[in-house]
């Protein structure tokens, strides 16, 4: 399954830059062809290639696109001019782009094309699953060679050379995979903490602290098997959605037989046959049969759903008991599961703002490093006449007090202070049903003071319910009923839905309907066994013989929906009313226990606003009010100060969502519109998700601020108590790698976060 998301948008710069570069380091490949959608890569080559090592390196280039994808593809408007490209052309066909070298007219008749394997999620969680445990082995493997020689050196009756080769082998396990990082940092005119990190290790060698050296590699491979393994925890999230997605559908001919399609191979509108105990392969409408769906892959909510005629399936969720068929409704890249695996995918590339700082400074705080500890060295040796490199009884030499400094100030812990909280929130979230679109969500999350929230699919269920049938003269309420199912049968309006659902519940089956017409605006008409027959608005009822019952009748409370039914023999009416989301009480009770204002933003009637709004007790209720009107709301409450979170679910909520501080969408089966502009979306369609949405947020930024706390308090002290010379390279080195150590720990607490409503302070 794919992992980008299904757009025909322009790739990014970045993109286009990722595959010029491959191309211009690739002498033998001509043009290279790509569908991020379907994860298809195809390359044209002139000659004899290697196709080993060309699957090798385009591997990285095919991580790239993952990313640069992921994060946003642009719009046509900020891709490079034409001009600025080269010579290099881009070209689209279809969701494939492909990027081809200049050349003659009749060059390509002389391509071979080949196709590469995109390396998939499957893949992509074994690699990081390989790779912090062979982080944890290089770990193991140093500290065992740093206890071995610690052990060794008291021995009088040994060599020296057999704890120093214990030492090595230490030095060499712990810094293999900072030096990979160091050159590969050095390669590119950039230096980090994996440099210094050598550099210190190397300078304690040189004045004879093997042990130091090292105990510091040790620790810093300790630390970063750590980071690895949170980034692992989030892949293994993604993996346990992408197993759910079934690879093979059984499409319905139309003899009657079936035959097993490959679901990237559905379009709209196919029959499929899904049997009991399997998965249903996309998101599909029910067409014959019923059946329960355990949702739980998609929502983690695991009580069954039951499906009938007219419901609605998603793909990957199973059918528990009943075979049924149903007609697709989305592709395969449109489903309501990939949307989820999309949307974790894009928040793992999606840097929240004090994440995008702490790189920049990282990358400036290391220069800074390095010229205040040759700075320092300058001032001991030249002002403070302390001895360059020979230890003496009144103190370390300067070169020692330099390499102490050195590993003191390293940005370790500052660097991954907040990614490991931030993605350690993320992989809590999407076991839980929520959603976030990358760390700059989690942290506004906690920041917002007003929670303004649509009625009608939000604090509402967001589909009607029939609350009670009503006839003149009284008693023939059944009838009502069945010849309000009969009509409303033919249509697929949401009060006919709703009207048909209740039938099938009292066992009302539709009858037989000729001469059907659908009155614009007014309702339906159709000719059944008992005569002409009408159901709709109650002015259509004015232009019947029946109009007189009209007089007696109230119009119906506040929140309630009527459809009239005009038979030859009786008229009666059905009411409806969209009920009133559970746990919508409680989440806003909660709220304004912590202080926060709730607004309610509608386009619905004042008069059902107010009600809900009265029996929500929500602070503030805006009614009638038009998408713009809602944004101006919006607006209007950040001017004043407000950090404003919007939940919605429909495509008019999606321009309110993106004026917001915070976005919320509620549910996979909200809009597409609305999940696009969300920073959050609560998969489950239960708006108590947004407490445990604030829960995280909270308290992955108390985490974030521990984590820099830790981290720039120990570099501060440390570095202070340096200059002085006061700090054995042991203390340094284990108060510097010890913090970084402790950040990750303290970021990896938010994996065991209870849900709102069970979690302590």
């Amino acid at each position: 399954m794919s992992n980008a998301p299904h757009s025909e948008s322009p790739p990014s710069t970045a993109w286009v830059e990722a595959l010029s570069s491959f191309l211009a380091d690739e002498p033998q490949v001509e043009a290279i062809r790509v569908n991020p959608h379907e994860r298809h890569v195809f390359m044209a080559t002139l000659g004899a290639v290697d196709e080993a090592a060309l699957q090798v390196r385009l591997e990285a280039l095919l991580k790239t696109l993952d990313h640069t994808w992921l994060s946003g593809p642009a719009d046509s408007s900020s891709l490079p001019d034409p001009a600025e490209t080269g010579p290099l052309q881009l070209e689209q066909t279809g969701s494939d782009w492909l990027l081809q070298k200049p050349s003659c007219p009749t060059a390509p008749r002389f391509w071979k094309w080949r196709e590469f394997d995109w390396p998939s999620a499957e893949q992509l969680e074994a690699e990081s699953q390989e790779e912090w445990q062979a982080m944890a082995w290089q770990a193991a493997i140093c500290g065992l060679g740093l206890v071995t020689g610690a052990a060794l050196r008291h021995t009088t009756s040994l060599p020296d050379a057999a704890w120093i080769a214990c030492y090595i082998v230490a030095l060499i396990a712990g810094g293999w995979d900072a030096a990979k990082d160091a050159w590969k940092g050095l390669f590119e005119k950039r230096l980090d903490v994996h440099f210094l990190m050598l550099a210190v290790a190397l300078g304690a060698v040189s004045i004879g602290a093997w042990g130091e050296g090292a105990l510091l590699l040790f620790l810093f491979s300790t630390s970063g098997a750590l980071e690895h393994y949170v980034m692992h925890r989030t892949h293994r999230e993604i993996h346990a959605l992408t197993k759910a997605a079934p690879k093979l559908a059984h499409v319905l001919l139309p003899s009657g037989d079936t035959e097993d399609r490959d679901v990237m191979r559905l379009r709209v509108g196919d029959r499929l046959v899904v049997r009991p105990d399997e998965l249903f392969p996309v998101d599909a409408m029910v067409k014959k049969g019923e059946t329960a769906a355990d949702e739980s892959t998609l929502t983690g909510e695991a009580v069954p759903i039951d499906k009938a005629e007219g419901d609605e399936v998603f793909g990957g969720t199973l059918n528990l008991w009943g075979r049924v068929e149903v007609e697709v409704s989305r592709l395969a890249m449109q489903s309501a599961l990939q949307k989820i695996i999309t949307l974790i995918q894009t928040a793992q590339h999606m840097k929240a703002p004090s994440q995008r700082f702490t790189d920049k400074f990282g990358t400036r705080y290391t220069a800074l490093v390095l010229v205040s500890v040759a700075v320092m060295f300058l001032v001991w040796t030249l002002l403070l006449k302390v001895p360059a490199f020979e230890e003496v009884e009144s103190g370390r030499s300067a070169f020692y007090r330099a390499m102490t400094l050195l590993v003191v100030m390293s940005p370790c812990a500052l660097v991954l202070s907040i990614p490991s909280a931030i993605l350690a929130a993320i992989a809590w979230g999407a076991r839980r049903g929520i959603l976030f679109r990358g760390g700059a969500a989690i942290e506004k999350l906690a920041e917002v003071d007003v929670v303004a929230m649509d009625k009608t699919g939000t604090l509402t269920a967001g589909e009607l319910q029939v609350a009670g049938i009503e006839s003149y003269p009284p008693g023939r309420e059944t009838d009502v009923l069945q010849t309000a199912v009969t009509l409303e049968a033919q249509s697929n309006h949401p009060i006919a839905r709703a009207v048909v659902a209740y039938g099938r519940k009292q066992d009302v089956e539709p009858g037989t309907v000729t001469a059907f017409q659908s009155i614009t605006g007014q309702g339906l008409r159709g000719e059944t066994e008992v005569g002409v027959c009408y159901v709709g608005r109650r002015e259509l009822v004015q232009t019947t013989q029946q109009a007189g019952w009209l007089e007696g009748v109230a119009d119906p409370p506040l929140g309630v929906s009527e459809v009239w039914v005009v038979r030859p023999d009786a008229i009666g009416r059905v009411l409806l009313q969209d009920e009133i989301r559970e746990g919508s009480r409680t989440v806003l009770e909660h709220l304004r226990q912590d202080g926060l204002r709730t607004v309610m933003l509608t386009g619905d009637h004042r008069s059902a606003a107010t009600k809900v709004g009265e029996e929500l007790g929500i602070a503030e209720v805006r009614a009638g009010l038009k998408p713009e009107d809602k944004v101006a709301a919006i607006r209007e409450l950040t001017a004043a100060g407000h950090k404003v979170a919007m939940v919605g679910d429909g495509v008019n909520d999606a321009p309110s969502l993106a004026a917001a501080h915070v976005s919320m969408a509620m549910g996979a089966r909200g809009s597409d519109a609305a999940m696009e502009q969300s920073d959050v979306v609560l998969m489950q369609d239960r708006i108590e998700k947004l407490l445990s949405a604030r829960l995280i947020s909270e308290r992955a930024r108390r985490i974030i601020r521990q984590n820099i706390a830790i981290s720039l308090g120990a570099v501060l002290v440390m570095a202070i108590a340096s200059l002085f010379g006061i700090v054995p390279l042991t203390l340094g080195v284990l108060t510097h790698e010890g913090s970084t150590v402790v950040v990750c720990l303290n970021s990896l607490r938010l994996l065991f976060v209870k849900e709102a409503g069970t979690a302590t302070a």
